[in-house]
């Protein structure tokens, strides 16, 4: 039987704290089964982001240029080094049951991805998985990350998905603490810009598709 999966859109502007305080009460309430499995997609203001396994030299502006960017430097509990949010790039945080979804971790990391890369084909977007570095590419540049914690069986974090997103922020970091790589985006690719609410229509779709569900 499938799950039943809810969707919240969140728009866009959001701060990183806020919208990690509402992971865990969801996370939290998803653990004693007083909510479904739920997807949240959203844009973040200008954030680094440093994960568990981060190193704090993979930050490459110092203070005043992050602030002269408008651009926040927070530690989070996702596996993974140092990322960045910001507007134009669409984040998806499922808070999902992998106990009931009967699939392990690995499992959901590639499936996972597997939703980007068909969202991707839906745009004329050859990507793929790198066997060496999770996420989703294009050649050699990222154009997803991914990012999660589990606890309890129920996942938080999740994948960003550069759309419009402004690359230009990503040369103040090693994305991801991989050196040699690029990053890249649909708007690059496509040389114009894309309408993302019809990107966040696509990746609810797919997560659906993949995973099973059925929308609340």
């Amino acid at each position: 039987m499938s799950s039943i999966l809810s969707i919240s859109d969140l728009g866009s502007g959001q701060g990183y704290q806020d919208v990690f305080d509402l992971q865990m009460d969801l996370h939290a309430q998803r653990v004693k089964g007083l909510i479904p499995d739920t997807l949240l997609l959203l844009e973040h203001r200008p954030v680094y982001t440093l994960g568990t396994s981060a190193s704090i030299d993979h930050v490459l502006f110092n203070e005043e240029n992050l602030a002269s960017r408008g651009i926040d430097l927070v530690r989070t509990s996702r596996g993974g080094d140092v990322t960045y949010h910001g507007p134009g790039q669409l984040v998806g945080y499922p808070i999902v049951h992998l106990g009931e979804l009967g699939i392990k971790v690995l499992e959901y990391l590639t499936a996972l991805e597997e939703i980007i890369i068909k969202v991707s084909a839906r745009y004329g977007v050859n990507a793929g998985r790198d066997s060496r570095n999770r996420g989703v590419w294009v050649g050699n540049s990222k154009l997803a990350a991914m990012g999660i914690r589990v606890s309890r069986q129920v996942t938080m974090h999740g994948f960003a998905l550069n759309v419009n997103t402004h690359l230009g922020d990503y040369s103040g970091i090693v994305a991801c603490g991989l050196q040699g790589v690029g990053v890249t985006s649909f708007q690059q690719l496509s040389g114009a810009g894309v309408d993302m609410d019809a990107v966040k229509t696509a990746v609810a779709d797919a997560f659906v598709d993949v995973l099973g569900y059925e929308v609340e």
